[in-house]
């Protein structure tokens, strides 16, 4: 499963986004209508799910939802 399969699924059950909305190019705020305390949630359950060591100051430039993409596969 790729990592945006991952983060749509995530959108979609927890925040009720159309997984069709969910492209890499959408804005967090803007397209998907999400704010910080939805990203630190989200940040949260992937750090859970992957194992990933993210700290919330890594959200500091996540705009789209390929940053977050690429925040974790950074890591």
């Amino acid at each position: 499963m790729t990592m945006l399969t991952h983060l749509r699924q995530i959108l979609a059950s927890e925040f009720s986004i159309d997984p069709d909305d969910i492209r890499p190019e959408a804005d967090l705020v803007e397209d998907l209508d999400l704010d910080s305390i939805d990203a630190i949630d989200i940040l949260a359950r992937l750090r859970e799910e992957t194992g990933a060591e993210l700290s919330a100051d890594s959200l500091k430039n996540v705009r789209t939802v390929a940053d977050f993409i690429g925040l974790i596969e950074a890591e």
